[in-house]
């Protein structure tokens, strides 16, 4: 699908023409509000010989890259800072009949996620309690999840509760907790304040790199994209602050395509049914949904995909030269900068493209170390 983000974005008031979805710049510079001095703000790396390596060629413009590095988040990805302004949000809802009251009150929230999610609910709920507000945080995970994330949650502050390993299993159990205690659901990448707390990971990257060059701005941001919370609310605050200036990639594996596919259809698509989801990337295994969908849909520039070589490769790349421990998932934005079909497209001199400036988002740093390290063994 080819999208005029020119005529989508333009050049007018910003939020004008972003109300018609779930969030806006407005709400990403709110959320950047709640969770300022809680959220770390992490920084932005170079390095000289991966832009190198990007810009390798004979036809491929030169640019500097600039790494957002959220493995160094809290809990180790950004999905820190959607959590946290989820409960912040709910808190403030809530606050003046509080104070009405005189009292303190428990604020209940729950999830089902068993990966990064799970743990930035738990440490945001414990993190944001106050003398008014004690936050409890439920999260329902599959039996067969690794003990050492169940641990993780747990020490978090968290209740684990362990249902089958289905995700019909995992939605029922919520709803049944939302009922009986009244809890607020929280979901890791559809919640529109979810949404607007991640993309204040490009409303910083956006002012750093700005700070970094003298006030250049970048001209590609990628991002990797699995149910599109990062990636929508990146978007969001990309095109609210950038208009049509800025390129958005986004980046995914090729075993799991379905944002690929979706984008070049204009129709949201699942996974395969018959499709082993077998991608060392395991965090970008959720799909699009009703919220994230017309954001990418609209207002993204491109999806490119990378095969399971091409992101250990970066992994380790970026493990070696910028001694980020990312995990694969972070890798797979590094694969597509890496890539021929990137290369072709938006580094291309012959195009006359001016790209000075490129940003890639690594999104986390939640990785089996051992693991992966044995797979690249063999590169």
């Amino acid at each position: 699908m080819s999208n005029d983000i020119n005529e989508i974005v333009g050049d007018g008031p910003v939020d004008n023409q972003l109300s018609q979805y779930c969030a806006s710049l407005a709400d990403v510079e709110a959320a950047y509000e709640r969770i300022n001095g809680i959220a770390h703000k992490t920084p932005v790396l170079t390095c000289s010989s991966i832009s190198d390596m990007i810009s390798s060629g004979d036809k491929t413009s030169k640019a500097n890259c600039f790494f957002k590095v959220e493995a160094l988040q809290k809990t180790g990805s950004f999905k820190f800072r959607g959590a946290l302004n989820a409960i912040q949000s709910l808190i403030s809802e809530q606050d003046h009949e509080t104070h009405c009251e005189g009292k303190s009150k428990d604020l209940n929230v729950v999830t089902h996620s068993s990966g990064n999610h799970a743990q930035a609910l738990a440490l945001a709920a414990k993190l944001a309690s106050t003398k008014l507000f004690n936050v409890n945080a439920t999260i329902v995970m599959p039996d067969n999840a690794p003990s050492i994330k169940k641990r993780a949650v747990e020490g978090y502050g968290a209740e684990v509760v362990l249902v089958q390993s289905t995700n019909e299993a995992r939605e029922a159990k919520a709803n049944e907790i939302v009922k009986q205690r009244g809890s607020y659901f929280i979901h890791p990448s559809e919640d529109p304040r979810v949404i607007a707390g991640q993309g204040t990971v490009c409303l910083e990257f956006v002012s750093q790199v700005q700070s970094m060059t003298g006030g250049e701005s970048l001209d590609i941001v990628i991002i990797p994209v699995g149910g599109g919370g990062l990636a929508s609310g990146c978007t969001t605050s990309l095109r609210g602050l950038l208009k049509s200036k800025v390129t958005i990639v986004l980046a995914e594996p090729l075993e799991m395509d379905d944002a690929k596919r979706s984008f070049e259809s204009g129709k949201l698509l699942g996974h395969y049914s018959d499709k082993k989801l077998n991608s060392i990337a395991d965090g970008l295994k959720t799909t699009l949904g009703p919220n994230t969908w017309p954001i990418i849909r609209d207002m993204v520039s491109d999806v490119i995909t990378v095969s399971e070589k091409e992101i250990l490769m970066a992994t380790k790349l970026i493990w070696e030269r910028l001694k980020i421990c990312i995990e694969p998932s972070a890798g797979v934005g590094v694969a597509v900068a890496m890539s021929l079909p990137f290369k072709r497209k938006f580094l291309n001199v012959e195009q006359s493209q001016d790209i000075k400036n490129i940003g890639i988002v690594l999104c986390g740093g939640n990785v089996d170390v051992i693991k992966i390290a044995t797979l690249m063994k063999d590169l």
